[in-house]
């Protein structure tokens, strides 16, 4: 379950990226610019972005919530106008980079506006348009995909349900196969055009290409964070290994070798979900006997209990609440999409949205009454409560100390859905709560989330940094892809692929332009936050059965964090909240220690890795 921080693919082009006032070009360097003209950039570039921003964001939100050539003609338009302002920008606060006596918050906010884009657009004529009108189409065309399925169009929300739930391969290799070839295969030379336009831009704020820019955005060097990411992976790689070795031959016994051999990397289809990156559809399928069966599902006890679409979202706005946060704005229900609408076409694609940079808040889902979609929904709040917490800073602080944080204040929220936190609202009861004996079963079906996850949330970056950087030539896309994916998820596509097709492009992360390695720390962070969370609430339990649900000094230790937006580097946030200045996987690798140890067991004597 994976989610957009921002709100669509023309917010992911500038909104970051700010505009001089009222469509003008910046104006021309002066000799020997002064700090003070320096604060004035900066003061007129936030005023006027905060204004326009709101327009922006408007036409996106139309264009997501009702797809048609109109709104896209009206998204292309705004996400042109927008990357010209911030390429503007971007290059008028590279001419401040020297100027002696600048105050840290003019420095700190001449690097967010200079590396603040996502996608920059060159500043010959037309090539911001052109880049915005490939970035609109792309992401229409994967709001708009179908696949099939027993030979009949289903469109992308309901397809992944489907790979969820069913079980015949041949039927899942049919959805997996539609999709990828109906919806990436025809974007390739789109996205080819793209990266070009937007190497051209990133190489005039001076960087090396769009890859290292997008590296530039974590209070250290683009190759320092690259280093990181791969320490960080190196920290949690074994855990993976283990649980990918355990579902392989779980795999192979259910389907035979025909279908999944006992070695090597697992069919991506088998694995419940489009991209393989989260597998906990076919916990049944790995389950263990005895411990294997928690006693409850949450998709069963949600709709015996009658809950729809808004009462889950209530649901998730109550454990906020039990926080200490105050509730959400009537704005929030009346403009969000909680339901997919039934006459027309929207990016399902779930996202949380800060419209006008107070209080229209908003998410949009196409919400299904499932386990799945509780947690997501809890997980987009997050951001929302963080988009709440920041809008008393100015407007360049308004944001994650980094993109890893915004996605991570949902998902730990999210593991405090425990079994204890199910009863306490209602859902579950206390004779319903799985013993200790079940803790390998709660921790597994964890894991087939959370731990499978990972490889993922790094490869997709990490192709798209090899693209950038002409590493990846566009001749091997696909091949590189593949590679990819074998390389740290150990898992391979059903079918033959070639260079006529595009799989990367199957993945709504990538047509949207929506960097990814924050998904890859948000995982990680998530857990740091998690471990704090339950020491301040006093638990001296398993980690796993947390719930910090109705304490109101982990809320207010929360939203001291929250507050400061993107005003200190981000180690500061996360001293704020967790005492560490280091962002690590051991908080994770310690949750799920007892599962390791048991999956080790398991897996003694079989043939690891691929």
């Amino acid at each position: 379950m994976l989610r957009l921080t921002a709100s669509c693919a023309m917010l992911a082009i500038a909104l970051a990226a700010p505009a001089t006032g009222r469509g003008q070009r910046a104006p021309a360097a002066a000799a020997r610019p002064t700090a003070a003209q320096a604060d004035a950039f900066v003061a007129e570039a936030e005023r006027t972005l905060s204004e326009r921003s709101v327009d922006w964001n408007r036409i996106a939100w139309v264009n997501a919530t009702y797809i048609t050539d109109d709104t896209d003609a009206l998204s292309a338009k705004a996400g042109a106008e927008a990357t010209e302002l911030g390429v503007q920008y971007a290059l008028s606060a590279a001419r401040f980079n020297n100027v002696p006596g600048l105050s840290a918050t003019t420095r700190r906010k001449l690097d967010l506006l200079r590396n603040g884009l996502t996608l920059p657009a060159p500043t010959r004529a037309g090539a911001a348009t052109e880049l915005s009108t490939l970035t609109t189409r792309m992401s229409s065309a994967y709001g708009k995909g179908k696949g099939t399925l027993d030979g009949k169009p289903i469109n992308g929300s309901d397809i992944e349900a489907a790979m969820g739930t069913v079980r015949d391969p041949r039927r899942l290799q049919e959805m997996w196969t539609s999709w990828h070839d109906n919806v990436g295969a025809p974007m390739r030379a789109d996205y080819r055009l793209m990266a070009t336009i937007a190497n051209e831009g990133s190489r005039q704020l001076g960087y090396a290409d769009t890859g290292a820019l997008w590296r530039s955005g974590y209070d250290m060097p683009p190759e320092q964070f690259a280093r990181e990411v791969d320490r960080i992976w190196a920290e949690v790689q074994p855990l993976y290994q283990a649980l990918h070795t355990y579902v392989r031959w779980k795999l192979a016994a259910k389907y035979g070798a025909a279908v999944q051999p006992a070695t090597g990397p697992i069919r991506a289809d088998l694995l419940g979900n489009m991209w393989a990156q989260e597998w906990g559809n076919i916990y049944d399928l790995v389950a263990p006997a005895g411990s294997g069966d928690v006693g409850y599902d949450t998709e069963a006890l949600l709709k015996a209990k009658g809950y729809d679409q808004t009462r889950m979202v209530r649901q998730g706005e109550a454990f906020y609440s039990s926080l200490g946060f105050a509730a959400l704005p009537a704005t929030f229900w009346a403009r969000s999409q909680i339901v997919k609408p039934a006459d027309r076409e929207v990016i399902c694609h779930a996202s949380a949205w800060d419209v006008d940079n107070r209080d229209d808040i908003r998410i949009k889902m196409c919400t299904k009454v499932n386990g799945d979609d509780f947690v997501t929904i809890h997980h987009e709040l997050g951001h929302n409560y963080y988009q709440r917490a920041y809008q008393n800073q100015s407007y360049l602080y308004r944001n994650g100390a980094n993109d890893g944080f915004h996605e991570a204040i949902g998902d730990f929220v999210a593991l405090s859905i425990t079994p204890d936190y199910l009863v306490q609202i209602g859902l579950l009861n206390r004779s319903q709560v799985p013993s200790a004996d079940k803790d390998t079963g709660l921790l597994l079906r964890q894991a087939m989330d959370k731990v499978a996850f990972l490889p993922f949330g790094l490869l997709v970056d990490k192709w798209r940094w090899g693209v950038f950087s002409g590493q990846i030539k566009p001749e091997g896309y696909q091949a590189a892809w593949d590679a990819l994916r074998l390389q740290y998820q150990g898992i391979r596509p059903p079918v033959a692929r070639d260079e006529t097709r595009f799989d990367p492009g199957a993945k709504y992360h990538i047509p949207a332009s929506t960097p990814y390695a924050r998904y890859f720390l948000a995982r990680v962070l998530q857990f740091q936050f998690y471990k704090a969370a339950c020491k301040q609430a006093g638990w001296t339990g398993p980690l796993h059965r947390c719930s910090f649900f109705g304490n109101r000094e982990v809320g207010a230790r929360l939203n001291a964090m929250l507050e400061m937006g993107q005003s200190r580097p981000w180690p500061d946030a996360l001293e704020t909240f967790t005492g560490s200045r280091e962002m690590s996987g051991a908080a994770m690798v310690e949750y799920f220690a007892p599962l390791k140890a048991w999956l080790d067991e398991q897996n003694r004597g079989k043939p690891s890795g691929w």
